[in-house]
């Protein structure tokens, strides 16, 4: 028998609660070396698309990854960049370009100001707080990331975070958005349908 929703909202704040107090029992020293490590380690994954794609990243937040290493990157390669912003609709993104200003908003979130264009990214660079090898997450609860993914199916959908962010299994809903691949300091985890 399958638990219901509010069994699988209860397992998944379990695991999102131990995951992210290992990611912050974590060094900050350890935290910037692995996000250069990502960086290096995730690059390739985006070199099948065209020069100039949009890529959506994000801004870290409290002990998340870093992923500027690998947008700064991104850029070197030619890519272009949007930041997510949450809006009464859900998630938007938009255009972003380093040294463009930032707007603090709730949660601790860095967004691009209202007056940059909104684009429709061809690939993500998703946070998570918790991840399995089946390529499943567990966000902050808001389910943002999956409302955006399920409307954008094709696009290269790659999760990234810490080693110590991995759980056994992430109990998967009909709405949950499965990524292409999870980045971490240790390697490149492939679920195995791609």
């Amino acid at each position: 028998m399958k638990p219901d929703a509010e069994t699988l909202r209860h397992v998944k704040a379990d695991l999102r609660a131990s995951a992210l107090a290992r990611r912050d029992g974590l060094d900050p020293a350890f935290r910037a070396v692995a996000s250069a490590q990502v960086a290096a380690l995730a690059l390739p994954l985006f070199r099948g698309l065209s020069a100039g794609t949009v890529v959506a990243g994000f801004f870290p937040m409290r002990s998340e990854i870093d992923p500027r290493p690998l947008m700064q990157a991104l850029v070197g390669e030619g890519f272009s960049l949007a930041l997510p912003c949450v809006s009464k609709e859900g998630l938007v993104f938009r255009h972003w370009t380093y040294g463009d200003p930032l707007a603090k908003r709730r949660f601790g979130l860095s967004e691009p100001l209202d007056r940059a264009a909104l684009v429709t990214p061809c690939a993500f660079i998703v946070p998570l707080a918790a991840f399995d090898r089946r390529g499943h997450r567990i966000g902050y609860g808001a389910g943002h990331y999956d409302r955006a993914l399920a409307q954008a199916p094709d696009v290269l959908k790659i999760g990234i975070g810490f080693a110590a962010q991995e759980v056994p299994a992430v109990p998967d809903e009909t709405h949950d958005q499965a990524l292409d691949a999870v980045v971490t300091e240790e390697g490149v985890v492939r679920p195995p349908r791609t």
